[in-house]
């Protein structure tokens, strides 16, 4: 179902004026309340919201066969065509839906109080509580060098609950490769659904194209969010410091004024080889920097994907 995701500038500003600052939202300890804060506070009372976007309350209609539930005839066609058919609802329909989460030392960066880590779980528990409001079933994969644990994509009463305490467990593992949640995502999953990637992506990109190209020839729509932090883009420190690589220990003294446009001029070819890729393959992408209020990242994000 398309919605309608325009807004009047009137609307717009009042949409703005409800954002959360990360800052404030990153203060609240409890992850859940950080995502209902976000789909409550901010998504519920659009008019015809385009954050309807996962699962449809209503499909299509298909004649009454015997043995289904006649609470879902709609008799009001019944008693204009003196027939009966059966609504099918999203629990007929309702989407599969997958986020690979990375956790890798890279991920724990931070200049804002907050890690990419921080701000990235609180992506995936903002989109789990989202798609159990919407009846959909959602799955979780942590990676770093590796698969470190995976929630099956369901959709019960305690998943929502599982998801969260997954996202509670302190990270292990070092590298990034996000070949191998790719990999593990086209030997597992079955039916075709929505998979979301979640990483800053600072890695090498050689089998990025073939691992996206996979899971696209399987069915699956794919997502992929980079979450930066704005001193990764900008590289605004002052001084003459000693910087050390996260995942790799390696130290270098770097001047960052000189580097600065060096620096840029790399960080860019990186963002667009990330960019081509997305594109060659037809996988949504999104860029999000730490100090990028949730709500407008899915919401661009939600939007695209209803256009």
């Amino acid at each position: 179902m398309k919605q309608n995701t325009s807004h009047t500038p009137q609307q717009s500003k009042r949409l703005a004026s409800q954002r959360i600052d990360p800052a404030c939202l990153m203060r609240i300890k409890s992850l859940e309340l950080r995502a209902k804060s976000v789909v409550e506070g901010t998504w519920k009372g659009l008019h015809r919201s385009p954050y309807h976007g996962f699962s449809v309350e209503f499909t299509e209609y298909r004649e009454y066969t015997p043995g289904d539930d006649p609470r879902h005839i709609d008799w009001k066609l019944a008693a204009r065509s003196n027939q009966h058919f059966i609504k099918r609802f999203e629990e007929e329909t309702n989407l599969c839906c997958h986020m690979l989460l990375d956790l890798s030392t890279s991920m724990q960066f931070h200049s804002l109080g907050y890690s990419k880590s921080d701000y990235a779980k609180t992506l995936v528990a903002t989109f789990a509580y989202f798609l159990s409001t919407q009846r959909d079933a959602s799955g979780l994969i942590i990676f770093d060098e590796q698969v470190e644990s995976v929630v099956p994509a369901r959709f019960t009463r305690g998943q929502l609950r599982r998801i969260l305490i997954e996202l509670e467990r302190p990270p292990q593992g070092s590298h990034t490769n996000v070949v191998s949640p790719l990999k593990h995502a086209v030997e597992t999953i079955k039916k075709r659904g929505l998979v979301v990637l979640i990483s800053d992506l600072m890695s090498p990109l050689d089998e990025l194209n073939t691992h996206l190209g996979y899971l696209r020839a399987k069915g699956h729509e794919v997502a992929l969010f980079q979450i930066l932090d704005p001193a990764e883009i900008h590289l605004n420190f002052n001084e003459t410091a000693i910087f050390e690589d996260l995942e790799t220990g390696d130290r270098i003294a770097l001047n960052p004024k000189a580097a600065q446009a060096s620096y840029r001029q790399q960080l860019n070819q990186h963002l667009e080889e990330i960019q081509s890729i997305c594109r060659k393959q037809g996988v949504h992408y999104h860029k999000l920097t730490t100090d990028t209020p949730l709500e407008a990242g899915l919401s661009d994000f939600l939007a695209d994907r209803a256009a």
